[in-house]
């Protein structure tokens, strides 16, 4: 494909780009064992600069700028300039990546998060390195992973966690766990020999290297080296990530297929043999297991046995062993076994949002409506609408209809303190016929969006076939039954 032509266009070179990667997808899933190489010559190809370009410049932290000063929504017409400039420099092997640039974001535990900013031309290389490694480890990534994957989203996971724990599969046990500070503590030297199982250009293993030991530059100035982990913020921080936390899965995987087809799997479970399964969505995850509390606490050391040599352990907080019927939170979501509305002694699993995710959204929607925030009712809804919006989109598979009903009262009327507030020499008759005709929140041609009307739809589990884009059919599998 690098055959020095000019610079393509957009669709010629997204084309360019999905058939050679279409072609790294088959080899690597007809052979588990074959070793890449000479893919530095995809990584400087123009049509996967081209693409990594368009991908940095439409991402939502392009805004954002790393230790250059630069963002890449600020780069303009001189973005072919800088492509060159990039291409010139990673065919010499003269390329060198740069210290990231830290920020601090508080978590909801009060504890912060710590992200790495790349500069641009940084991101743009990442994200070429990404067009072509994702492919290859696609291959390999076992189906119970869902975070940061194409095509998969937080639903399938919760899907998943809800078809193993309904009848007649009824995982009843549930080892809840996370991963202490996972993005910081993935061994380098470990997570190189598992790029090194499939990629052999030692050039791409370089880039690699050198964006792990970059370092970064602190927000009060000072030069931090990086000797474990993958920064968060980095376009090629999950996909290596996931590379890390594979083992885990590979580890879950060989104990399902040791025990046969299904027939033997039921069999081991009449004789109180123990089944599990593993769902996880980047470092948070839980094990699904049909036998004894005592088989599912067993897991602790088992699970840290394994992501030990990967230098991750297990948070002691946030690890546990619970029951079904009691609860658990996972991504925002309650999920817990209960008696089913007016049919006593009928049991169903449900997904609902968390109070943890209820109280966040209602702590947003109380910072969006103070006073001081907007100057505008337009101001205001455009600025509220995405967040209810996009809350309500993630959670309306769940059993929802309530909680929508409870954000929605609370938002309206929020809104209505906000205008009370704006407009004090007014009285409440003068204030709903002016600016709530209908008793409906209207600025011009922005209207409130109204969580109660969101239409609550049953998410059905996609199986363990869920297609990728490189797949040469786009039909997703059946539910793969469970013992």
């Amino acid at each position: 494909m690098n055959i020095g032509a000019p610079w393509p266009g957009l669709d010629e070179a997204e084309m360019r780009v999905r058939v050679m990667q279409r072609k790294l997808h088959r080899w690597a899933a007809a052979d588990s064992g074959r070793r890449f190489d000479d893919l530095r010559n995809l990584v400087y190809d123009p049509a996967f600069l081209v693409v990594a370009w368009n991908r940095v410049r439409g991402n939502k932290g392009a805004r954002t700028a790393g230790v250059d000063g630069i963002a890449p929504r600020d780069v303009g017409f001189a973005a072919w300039e800088l492509l060159d400039e990039l291409r010139a420099e990673l065919k010499a092997n003269r390329f060198v990546p740069r210290r990231t640039r830290e920020k601090a974001i508080p978590k909801a535990s009060g504890k912060l998060r710590r992200l790495g900013i790349p500069t641009t031309a940084d991101r743009i290389v990442q994200a070429a390195l990404k067009l072509v490694l994702e492919p290859i480890f696609e291959a390999d990534f076992q189906p119970c992973s869902y975070g940061f994957r194409p095509r998969r989203r937080a639903q399938d996971a919760i899907a998943e966690i809800h078809y193993l724990a309904s009848p007649t599969r009824n995982y009843e046990w549930v080892f809840e766990a996370d991963i202490e500070a996972c993005f910081d503590e993935i061994s380098h030297s470990a997570l190189m020999d598992r790029v090194r199982d499939r990629i052999a250009d030692k050039r791409v293993l370089a880039w690699i290297t050198a964006f792990l030991r970059a370092g970064v530059l602190t927000e009060d100035g000072r030069n931090r080296e990086t000797i474990t982990g993958t920064p968060q913020g980095g376009i090629l921080s999950p996909l290596l990530a996931n590379i890390a936390l594979s083992v885990l899965d590979e580890h879950f995987a060989r104990k399902w297929d040791a025990l046969g087809p299904q027939w033997t799997r039921s069999k081991h479970r009449r004789a109180g043999g123990a089944v599990m399964k593993l769902v996880r969505f980047a470092d948070d995850f839980v094990v699904m297991l049909a036998g004894q509390r005592a088989d599912a606490e067993a897991l602790r050391d088992e699970v840290a046995a394994v992501l030990a040599p990967m230098g991750l352990r297990l948070s002691v907080e946030k690890t546990r062993v619970c029951h079904i019927d009691e609860g658990f939170d996972f991504l925002g979501w309650r999920i817990q076994r209960r008696d089913r509305r007016n049919r006593t002694g009928k049991r169903a699993v449900y997904t609902y949002p968390s109070k943890k995710a209820l109280a966040s959204i209602v702590d947003k929607i109380r910072a969006l409506t103070r006073r001081r925030n907007h100057r505008t009712l337009a101001d205001l809804l455009h600025r509220l609408n995405p967040v209810l919006r996009g809350w309500c989109n993630y959670f309306r598979h769940g059993v929802s209809s309530r909680t929508f009903g409870y954000i929605d009262h609370f938002a309206f009327w929020r809104i209505v303190g906000w205008l009370r507030k704006r407009h004090l020499g007014l009285n409440m008759h003068t204030l709903v016929r002016r600016f709530l005709p209908g008793w409906q929140i209207r600025a011009g041609s922005i209207e409130l969006f109204r969580p109660e009307t969101v239409t609550i739809t049953r998410y059905r589990y996609r199986g363990t076939r869920i297609p990728t884009p490189w797949s040469q059919t786009d039909t997703s599998g059946s539910p793969v039954p469970a013992a």
